[in-house]
């Protein structure tokens, strides 16, 4: 047996018969020989963790050959001693599981890279006929020496804490969004009349909820949907409290909120996903990044068929993108006249998309040029910002002209008007490029599709240099 889980010169010794394979306390010193030999052939080696929840099995690549290397528990203190052993020059590949991004930054500091392999290319592991821990390791060595690793981006913590917010809030909106349609299941299901309030939930709602007479099964089912609904609630405001100091302390966040309809949830799932725009050279690769590119297929001399988005990528982001493009719908501004300019061809549906597509390029150009929307309504930025504050903690300032954003209805009036300008605007700049005829672009690509990079904008957002002037 050799001694790996000790240290020598920086590397695991694999010297047979080593007294410090058995007392970590003692020295491993080869003779001088050996010494010199392994001086004039050090060579880089590949190691490949295959994580589990309790163990990780180990394996090393060097000089051509692949063995095993054991397990090692999958806790702080073991993973730090297996870093210990480890040389400056090694790299260390493992798969992007739940516990990857703890066990890299344990590794990190003591190698060269390490690489949290993308574990949807792992198609040496995942199609295997003989799968089993130790050739899972292997497999991860073998292909980081040879370079065919694809690696998934690591965020820093800052990154790393806004998606555990934003992750958490989404879980938990889903549960009370699960408690309160099992209120109304029951309603229906008791052949109740419809509530006479608009938000049942209310205190309005809740004292008619308390009027009506129901079996005892189901008064039981709903007392107890209230109560759930009520806990999520205060759960939600403790969570929404950190994540407004998040946004606060962000500018990212707070310059994408400058854009009407996006509100502090929408802009945080967005960064959170993408962590630093600066990764992405275009906004095609942002687009594709969060799987709103559609499906390509083409062979041969045929024209390229076009599909249904990818969906490949941050789920989370894209839903709240996709929330946004129906609200932007229905605010006045360049957004609302693309929505509708697509949705008169292809439909409400693939608009929604479109402009979910639309608000992704957007966020780039603003976040890459770190501008802020050129379009804008001033005092609403400013009541979101507020908003924010509010809910991070700050004291009101009730009766103070000016702290609340500037709610003056003449305000919001005169900013509206502006909004709906600019959407006049961009509708006869479109008619007018429309008349001037544009050349298809790209081999295979259909007109008059909302897949086309010339009708969806991606290079050139609906947007101006300079923001305008708001009549206060």
């Amino acid at each position: 047996m050799g001694c790996e889980p000790d240290v020598v010169h920086g590397r695991p010794c694999d010297l047979p018969g080593c007294a410090a394979s058995t007392n970590p306390s003692l020295s491993c010193v080869p003779p001088l020989s050996l010494q010199t030999t392994k001086r004039l052939e050090v060579v880089m080696r590949f190691i490949g963790l295959d994580v589990h929840r309790d163990f990780c099995e180990v394996a090393i690549a060097e000089g051509g050959r692949v063995r095993s290397a054991g397990r090692i528990p999958t806790r702080v203190p073991a993973l730090e001693l297996f870093a210990l052993s480890l040389a400056r020059d090694d790299s260390v590949a493992l798969e992007a599981t739940s516990g990857a991004t703890k066990i890299a930054r344990v590794i990190e500091p003591h190698v060269a890279r390490v690489v949290v392999a993308n574990t949807r290319k792992l198609a040496a592991i995942s199609q295997a006929k003989a799968k089993t821990d130790r050739l899972d390791a292997r497999t991860l060595a073998r292909q980081l020496a040879a370079g065919y690793l694809e690696e998934v981006w690591a965020p820093d913590e800052r990154t790393r804490v806004l998606r555990r917010l934003t992750a958490r809030r989404a879980r938990l909106v889903r549960a009370r969004t699960r408690a309160k349609n099992e209120v109304h299941g029951l309603l229906a299901r008791n052949l109740c009349e419809r509530p006479p309030v608009v938000h049942l939930f209310s205190q309005a709602g809740r004292r008619w909820l308390g009027q009506l007479e129901l079996p005892l099964d189901e008064q039981l089912t709903l007392e107890g949907c209230l109560r759930q609904i009520d806990f999520l609630q205060e759960e939600l405001q403790r969570l929404e409290a950190v994540l407004a100091q998040q946004a606060l302390g962000s500018a990212e966040i707070r310059r994408l909120m400058t854009i009407p309809g996006v509100n502090v949830h929408t802009a945080a799932a967005f960064m959170a996903s993408v962590g630093e725009i600066q990764r992405f050279s275009s906004p095609r690769k942002v687009v594709s990044y969060l799987g709103l590119d559609p499906k390509v297929r083409q062979s041969g001399n045929e024209v390229a068929r076009h599909g249904h988005i990818s969906k490949q990528g941050a789920a989370e982001a894209r839903h709240m993108l996709g929330e946004v493009a129906w609200k932007v719908s229905r605010t006045p501004g360049p957004l609302r006249a693309f929505f509708e300019r697509v949705c008169s061809r292809r439909g409400p549906q693939i608009a929604a998309t479109a402009t979910a597509r639309k608000l992704a390029v957007l966020f780039w150009h603003l976040l890459t040029r770190k501008e802020d929307y050129a379009f804008q309504r001033p005092a609403l930025t400013r009541h979101k910002i507020r908003q924010l504050e509010l809910a991070a903690g700050a004291k009101p300032h009730k009766g103070k002209k000016g702290i609340a954003g500037g709610k003056s209805p003449k305000v919001w009036d005169a900013e509206r008007e502006l909004s709906t300008q600019a959407e006049r605007a961009y509708r006869r700049l479109v008619s007018d490029w429309r008349a001037a005829g544009p050349k298809k672009r790209g081999a295979g690509v259909p007109s008059g599709r909302a897949s086309s990079s010339h009708l969806l904008g991606e290079e050139t957002p609906a947007r101006q240099e300079t923001a305008p002037h708001p009549a206060l």
